[in-house]
């Protein structure tokens, strides 16, 4: 039985080994400081430092975007797993649609005719569509913008990493060279080290030149990774835009429906400047209200995304709410608002009311939590604490 075995070169095994034990003594002296080392230009270092600063950050820009387009890091972890063994990634429901199959089903059972049942499949119908905007929208982000970065760092950016490293190696083996002359004791060996040092240096330069243009190509790919960055914000824009939409549309068959007044939650990102205007440098601004009020949606570069509804927004007659002018008042008994513009009141809770502008003999302008509104003054007990405890609102 003949038995093939491997065809080792002991000459280039012996050399190899010689090669790193010299460069594994370079290392180690220049580390101690009993030996120079051979410093790269200026150019060249400058270009290595932001090739690192590129490197670094792209990749804290993936994982931080993926992390917000896919939150659960055990979905993450799970695709990241499918997709290297090249098979389809599983469809997973997101909590979106979890929630919107549940109201669904909920309001079958409570009774498709009733009100309450009849909201819960609108709302759950439009919690379905906000879970397909959400599952385009990171479908088309991974497209549009973590797998190409993802692409730069798993190819160009390795190549560069391996080619630097390369250099480093070539870079200490001119030094050993050059170690070798200055102790060369003899005319031979002095002649073999200096021819040793000619091709060391040879090998160096040209490696150099290598890693330099692979360096200089960075700023091509900046220049691509700005055209996915708006790529990105503009599958941004889309996605809210048909967020708005779908929310919109749901408010009117909401409305259509009937029923009771809705809640009109104040909107906290949209406070009062002390103009009597509202201040555009919010970033997202929704004010839910009821009735079939206009609606309508805007995206905006001063104030990033804002929809409105026929919401409790600030009128020419609602106060500038300052917390001097707010004084607490306990409210007698319960109060069912009429319409949106006032708020509903629990017996004996303590609310922030201030006249309102000009003065209403019969309602005050009151702030309940994140809700404010007109309450009737009938129905309330000023509190004429010396304290008085403004910073609750």
């Amino acid at each position: 039985m003949n038995i093939n075995l491997p065809n080792f070169n002991v000459k280039n095994l012996v050399k190899e080994a010689g090669s790193t034990l010299s460069r594994v003594v370079q290392l180690t002296e220049e580390k101690l400081g009993t030996t120079e080392r051979t410093e790269y230009d200026n150019e060249f270092q400058n270009l290595a430092e932001r090739a690192d600063i590129t490197k670094a950050w792209t990749e804290k820009i993936v994982r931080d975007t993926e992390t917000v387009l896919i939150p659960n890091p055990q979905n993450r972890i799970e695709d990241f797993i499918f997709e290297k063994i090249e098979k389809t990634k599983p469809q997973r429901l997101s909590n979106l649609e979890h929630l919107a199959l549940d109201m669904i089903e909920a309001g079958g059972d409570f009774g498709q005719d009733l009100p309450y049942g009849q909201a819960l499949i609108k709302v759950g119908q439009a919690e379905q569509k906000l879970g397909q905007c959400e599952r385009d929208f990171i479908a088309s982000s991974g497209i549009c913008f973590t797998q190409p970065l993802r692409k730069f760092l798993d190819g160009e950016m390795k190549t560069i990493t391996k080619e630097r490293g390369i250099l480093e190696t070539k870079r200490l083996d001119l030094d050993a060279c050059k170690n070798r002359v200055k102790k060369a004791r003899s005319m031979l060996g002095q002649q073999t080290a200096e021819r040793e040092l000619r091709v060391a240096q040879a090998e160096f330069d040209r490696q150099a030149e290598i890693t330099k243009v692979l360096l200089e190509g960075i700023s091509t790919s900046q220049a691509s990774h700005l055209r996915h960055l708006h790529a990105f914000v503009e599958t941004q824009v889309r996605y809210y835009k048909h967020c708005i939409d779908t929310m919109n549309n749901l408010q009117r068959d909401l409305a259509n429906l009937g029923g009771p007044t809705p809640y009109a939650p104040i909107d906290i990102y949209n406070d009062d400047d002390g103009s009597g205007n509202h201040s555009a440098s919010s970033g997202i601004g929704l004010n839910a209200g009821g009735g079939g009020g206009g609606s309508g949606a805007g995206i905006g570069a001063g104030s990033g995304v804002g929809a409105g509804s026929g919401g409790r927004r600030r009128n020419p007659g609602d106060p500038i709410l300052n917390a001097d002018q707010m004084r607490r008042a306990r409210v007698l008994c319960a109060y069912d608002a009429k319409d949106h513009t006032e708020l509903n009141l629990n017996a004996n809770e303590v609310i922030f009311v201030t006249e309102c502008s000009p003065v209403n003999p019969d309602y005050m302008y009151g702030k309940q939590g994140l809700l404010k509104g007109l309450v009737p003054r009938a129905f309330l007990e000023m509190l004429e604490d010396e304290e008085n405890d403004t910073n609750n609102f």
